[in-house]
């Protein structure tokens, strides 16, 4: 049957359904305005991490968090290695080659096209990597096809095949990748940041060369491999369509046979303390200058991680509601993007970093407004709208880190993998919500150094130094601590030699 306009008739189901919801919205109030509206609060307790952990007979640790919603499987592990592991006979950037090439090379079984071609029949996808200063490997993959894609996954780990052809083009590409090392503004910024904080010489700041990359061989890749790849250095992340002890007993059979060996040691920290002043990198083809404003931080282990969390948070970490942002794009109109980060290391002291991209000319101006910012934040105890907005940022959103399995076990993994105590998790939201404003301006003034400040500018340093004719009381060089500036050339891309060093 058809109605004059062609439709059907609503059916059964669709009236039902109209019902429930008519109903739904007659029991609602109807407000006059969208701010009036009230909700429940949000009840919400995390997952408790030590009944997701599992200690196999190897010792190596895994979490497990099941799914059944869908017939997927996701295993991740991470390792614990990284270039710093790496022994002294072998070379710069093997690390970084044997991570991703573990599973880029193919198998013992398969050449590299060959298991290409299988995981894509499983629609089965396996990642390998390894960075500073750790390594992981992940697989997902379909319920059913468990077995036969575990059976690929631990033969990539532990048997690869690390094909030449295959090495061979991934030193073409990081050649190609090299060559571009002095195009972006963006990386400049960020690799002579790190080297202005860590030094030349750390492990973390270190760009391989062509010529370190060219002596790299196979045997390289297989020997770093061997030191670094085993059970010893696992923590397993499972999540999906498993049953907790069947899944731990294949994981537990793939490692009984395969020996451990000696955990890494401690990660090393710089030894170079950074120099405050204003460091200048001239890149003649640019409109704009990046800038990066700050010093060391401390680590995530600190107890004032809290405090500082929410004082960067209303300095330049909280987007839009930021005091930085605010003055330097919506109130002055000087940068599209402006911000700050404090990073908590891991390993040692992470950085604190207020940044800004601006044209050349107005470069002196926001950064004077960011240095001011960060006096004031020293000087002035934050509001309580600001205090309020910053803990809400972080309280109200801390489910959304719980949002899936894979995210549940990863977030646990990577706690045991740094050595913090999984129950934080439960005491996050009462330590943030104790924050007050008199610890803000405590750890502001703490941990904030206006006289340590590090500035580097990228960009048209000449265009930079001139400044604003129509604000000519800005002045880059003025800012410079103690006066220090220091012009900074870029190096050659494939030697990172610098000019004058």
């Amino acid at each position: 049957m058809k109605t004059v306009s062609g439709l059907r008739p609503p059916t059964l189901a669709m009236i039902g359904l109209l019902a429930m919801t008519t109903g739904v919205i007659a029991q609602q109030e109807i407000v006059s305005h969208p701010l009036e509206l009230s909700f429940p609060e949000l009840d919400f307790q995390p997952p408790d991490g030590a009944a997701l952990r599992h200690e196999l007979s190897t010792g190596t640790v895994a979490y497990v968090a099941e799914d059944h919603a869908l017939p997927l499987v996701n295993i991740a592990i991470l390792i614990r290695s990284g270039e710093y592991t790496a022994p002294a006979m072998l070379k710069p950037g093997v690390a970084s080659l044997a991570g991703s090439q573990m599973r880029a090379g193919g198998a013992a079984s398969l050449s590299s096209s060959e298991l290409d071609e299988e995981l894509d029949f499983l629609a089965a996808q396996i990642r390998t990597g390894i960075g500073s200063t750790r390594g992981s490997a992940n697989m997902n993959c379909l319920a059913k096809d468990l077995d036969r894609c575990l059976d690929r996954f631990f033969e990539i780990l532990r048997q690869p095949r690390y094909d030449q052809e295959r090495i061979d083009l991934a030193k073409s590409q990081q050649l190609q990748r090299m060559e571009q090392r002095n195009d972006d503004t963006g990386g400049i910024e960020r690799r002579e940041w790190s080297r202005l904080l860590y030094g030349d010489a750390h492990f973390s700041t270190h760009a391989t060369t062509e010529a370190e990359l060219d002596a790299i061989t196979r045997q390289d890749l297989l020997a770093f491999h061997a030191y670094a790849v085993h059970p010893g250095n696992f923590i397993f992340a499972i999540s999906g369509d498993v049953q907790t002890e069947e899944i731990l007993g294949k994981i537990e059979a793939r490692l009984s046979d395969w020996p451990g060996a000696e955990a890494p040691g401690d990660v090393p920290k710089p030894g170079v303390e950074p120099q405050p002043g204003l460091y200048l990198v001239h890149k003649e083809d640019v409109n704009q200058g990046r800038v990066s404003i700050g010093h060391l931080s401390t680590v995530i282990s600190n107890p004032d991680r809290f405090a500082l969390q929410i004082m960067n948070n209303i300095l330049g970490g909280g987007g839009f509601t930021s005091r930085i942002l605010s003055r330097v794009r919506s109130d002055e109109g000087l940068a599209y993007s402006a911000g700050s980060a404090f990073g908590l290391g891991t390993h040692y002291d992470g950085s604190f970093r207020a940044f800004f991209q601006s044209r050349s000319a107005a470069v002196a101006r926001a950064t004077s407004i960011v240095i001011d910012e960060i006096g004031r934040i020293r000087t002035e105890k934050v509001s309580d709208e600001e205090l309020a907005n910053a803990k809400a940022s972080f309280i109200d959103t801390f489910s959304r880190n719980f949002a899936s399995a894979e995210q549940i076990a990863g977030l646990f993994a990577n706690l045991e993998l740094q050595g913090r105590d999984i129950g934080l998790v439960s005491t996050y939201r009462d330590d943030m919500a104790a924050v007050t404003a008199d610890d803000v301006l405590r750890v502001a003034q703490e941990y904030l150094h206006p006289d340590r400040l590090v500035i580097l500018a990228v960009g048209n340093v000449d265009d930079m130094l001139a400044g604003d004719l129509d604000n000519p009381e800005f002045s880059l060089e003025a800012m410079a601590s103690g006066g220090s500036v220091t012009r900074i050339a870029l190096p050659d891309p494939m030697t990172m030699e610098y000019a004058g060093r």
